[in-house]
């Protein structure tokens, strides 16, 4: 009987890996590190052997897993194609299918987005539980998504869906965006994206705020702290940030209209504050929503990643 799962989260610098109970208890989690030379031929082989050499600490055999669910730092195609991951050297990939083999052949994996996956563990075990209908947006060095329909990933057809991150939200825009475009939301929403506008604000202002202590060392989360200090300088860049987000995900529910965003990401720290002043924003932006989407915080931090795969290869049990 297969009374167990395995959630793979794929990052730059290591692999996290999980072992799951069907039911969505973490058996055991550890990390492998991420070997990049050679194009990342290495990482699924030691992958592999690492969840081996763990299943025979925890006796299990190989009938006692279900499945290997493996999130990927790259867009996933529905056929599990990833023709590319920056970040790990890879270019022309079958994660599942190389999983699948290296395991010995007989065992269900599946791939997806490393954004996309994180929101399925939200909405499994996370923030989003008891939701199926949601987007989860990821805040940290850039702006991720993951958009979950009817318990679904909707990756799209080329795997670049819910990437609303480089959704153009600002005209004008003199820098350029690392997806090559100008006046993206991850421009101004992301941790970078945030400090960036806090140092144009000042730039722009002569009045005294307590954000100008920190000089060129000014981080996101100075920002945020300052802002729920009520200094009005943070308070003006970060709303704008915040106003941004609010309009992307407002044109998100005039489309899908899900149920609940979840918030996740290194900025999310800045808690219940980010979420007042983005459902401010956005149940402006909404009025024609008699019935709006909730707005909440993530609550598996790193673990995301681990627990999404898992859910992911138990497909809709």
């Amino acid at each position: 009987m297969n009374q167990y799962v395995v959630g793979v989260d794929v990052g730059g610098t290591t692999v996290k890996c999980g072992i799951f109970a069907i039911n969505g208890v973490l058996i055991d989690n550890w990390e492998v590190p991420t070997r990049k030379e050679e194009e990342g031929k290495y990482i699924l082989p030691d992958v592999a052997d690492s969840i081996k050499a763990h299943m025979a600490e925890k006796k299990l055999e190989l009938d006692d897993i279900e499945g290997i669910g493996i999130g990927v730092p790259g867009p996933v195609q529905p056929d599990g194609y990833v023709h590319v991951c920056v970040n790990l050297g890879w270019h022309g990939h079958y994660p599942a299918k190389e999983m699948r083999e290296l395991m010995g052949g007989n065992i269900r994996c599946a791939a997806g987005n490393d954004a996309n996956v994180a929101a399925l563990g939200e909405m499994w075990q996370g923030g989003g539980k008891g939701h199926s209908n949601l987007l989860m947006v990821t805040l940290g060095t850039g702006v991720g998504g993951g958009l979950i329909i009817d318990g679904h990933i909707i990756p799209g057809v080329h795997g670049a869906g819910a990437e609303i991150g480089h959704i153009h939200v600002r005209d004008g825009e003199p820098e350029q965006c690392n997806c090559g475009g100008h006046g993206c939301l991850e421009q101004v929403a992301s941790a970078t994206g945030i400090v960036r506008e806090a140092k144009r604000t000042l730039a722009a202002s002569e009045e005294p705020s307590s954000m100008r202590d920190f000089g060129d060392g000014l981080t996101a989360k100075d920002v945020c702290d300052c802002a729920k200090a009520g200094d009005p300088l943070a308070v003006k860049s970060l709303g704008t940030s915040l106003k941004y987000l609010a309009l992307v995900m407002a044109q998100v529910s005039m489309i899908t209209d899900p149920e609940l965003f979840v918030i996740g990401g290194g900025v999310s720290k800045a808690g219940q504050y980010l979420v007042d002043v983005t459902r401010k924003y956005y149940e402006e932006l909404t009025p024609l929503l008699n019935k709006k989407a909730d707005i909440t915080l993530a609550t598996l931090g790193n673990d995301a990643g681990i627990y999404g795969s898992a859910r992911l290869v138990l497909g809709n049990e």
